[in-house]
């Protein structure tokens, strides 16, 4: 069976499956008991001065059926008073001495206020702190959240005051409310930053009660933006990640966060970059017992692909993530249509007709609609597929042109271009 085990900037975890700074890890009896159900780390919720919440914190977009495939959340950070959350992290950290516990922090742009809360909460045993610069709502009129995260001189700054004083390794967590993800990355490297964690939530607006008129979620008629996350946010996430990790002046190791709900999630993180993984919002849906699921598929992936241990695979599938315009121009797929499979729906021919490239057609020679792809005109998009509701009724097949392959650099200096091959679609 293929070891789990994971080393990250130092911190020794049983499994790369930890929970997110969020409201799952609020309390010390929600750590252990995640702790006891299987996740092998875990952030706490963010500490600093508490605040007062609103009550009405989260708003949802569900689609077909789905719940919850976005989550937006305005609440912010502990509402716990600090002597409280020290003394459960102590007291988990002692209970738990083999699992990773990283506390999350968020004060003031004042260098006293990050020395004094680093000192406290490093008095509590826990084994590495995760600098919050990504909250994208509240409190960014003191110079706190994304308000640090977006001025790469800023999160270097503190960075290098947290530094100056940490004793575990530090975790600077990125917004993703960033034109380029990699110059905030390379600024928390630049302060001195043992590892990045990425992405916190994207800044957002749920939406509107079309009866109310009040936005979501409501607070007395009114709402504010607020933290986008869940399953909607995974591919900006995955982009993420990978540019940070393919970045040649960061090169820290990463914690990844964004939509993870499975172990195919965390694969495919890990795939491109990320150490660990950090889940919120599937916890919030499912409970804490998803990462049973998450420890068996990820352990019984890797023995059938033959890697050994977790760790082997983190940015595996890096060098495949490359620039447009070094792409193969010359590859060739085009869709296939299994018949027997076909339920007749037209949503394959809708899309093309009407969406892509007039590739489908539909025979009607046998009294029946029929699907029919148009070989010569089909530019192998994808459309189609992504559409059809019956999985392996239409496949990708890639045709042989015989050709070397061209990328858009070659094209520009004179390369040429393999014709149409030919396919039988029949």
């Amino acid at each position: 069976m293929a070891d789990l085990r994971i080393d990250i900037a130092g911190v020794k975890s049983p499994n790369p499956f930890w929970l997110a700074s969020a409201p799952p890890t609020n309390t010390g009896d929600q750590v252990a008991r995640a702790f006891d159900t299987g996740w092998g780390g875990a952030v706490w919720k963010t500490l600093g001065e508490p605040i007062v919440n609103v009550y009405s914190r989260y708003g949802a977009v569900d689609l077909n059926g789905v719940k919850m495939m976005g989550l937006n959340n305005i609440e912010l950070i502990t509402d716990r008073t600090l002597d409280v959350n020290l003394r459960e992290i102590r007291d988990v950290k002692r209970r738990y001495p083999k699992h990773a516990l990283i506390v999350s922090l968020m004060v003031e742009s004042k260098r006293e206020a990050w020395h004094d809360i680093v000192k406290r909460v490093e008095d509590t045993g826990c084994d590495g702190l995760e600098l919050n610069f990504g909250c994208p709502h509240g409190m960014s009129e003191r110079g706190m959240g994304s308000a640090v995260g977006q001025v790469p001189e800023y999160a270097c700054q503190i960075t290098g005051w947290v530094k100056e004083v940490a004793r575990t390794p530090v975790f600077v967590k990125l917004t993703p409310n960033v034109s380029d993800i990699v110059f905030p990355g390379r600024a928390a490297k630049k302060g001195g930053a043992d590892a990045i964690s990425l992405i916190n939530t994207i800044n957002s607006v749920m939406g509107v009660d079309l009866d109310t008129l009040a936005p979501n979620p409501s607070v007395g008629g009114k709402s504010s933006h607020g933290g986008y996350c869940g399953p909607a946010v995974k591919p900006i996430a995955l982009h993420m990640v990978s540019a940070i990790a393919k970045d040649p002046e960061i090169q820290l190791p990463i914690s990844g966060i964004g939509g993870i709900s499975t172990w195919r999630d965390a694969a495919e993180f890990m795939l491109l970059g990320a150490t660990t993984v950090q889940v919120c919002t599937a916890v919030m849906h499912h409970g804490f017992r998803i990462v049973e699921d998450m420890i068996d598929g990820l352990s019984n992936w890797l023995d059938d692909k033959g890697f050994a241990r977790a760790q082997d695979i983190v940015g595996r599938s890096l060098p495949r993530v490359v620039k447009w315009e070094e792409l193969n121009l010359n590859y060739q797929h085009v869709a296939t249509i299994d018949r027997a499979k076909c339920i007749e729906c037209d949503l394959c021919y809708i899309a093309c007709w009407d969406g892509a490239h007039q590739a489908i057609r539909l025979d009607t020679t046998s009294g029946m609609r029929r699907p029919v792809v148009i070989d010569e005109a089909c530019v192998g998009c994808n459309l189609c597929k992504l559409v059809c509701p019956v999985e392996g009724c239409i496949s990708m097949s890639p045709r042989e042109t015989g050709a070397p392959g061209v990328t858009w650099k070659d094209y520009t200096k004179g390369a040429k271009l393999a014709p149409r091959a030919h396919h039988d679609n029949h």
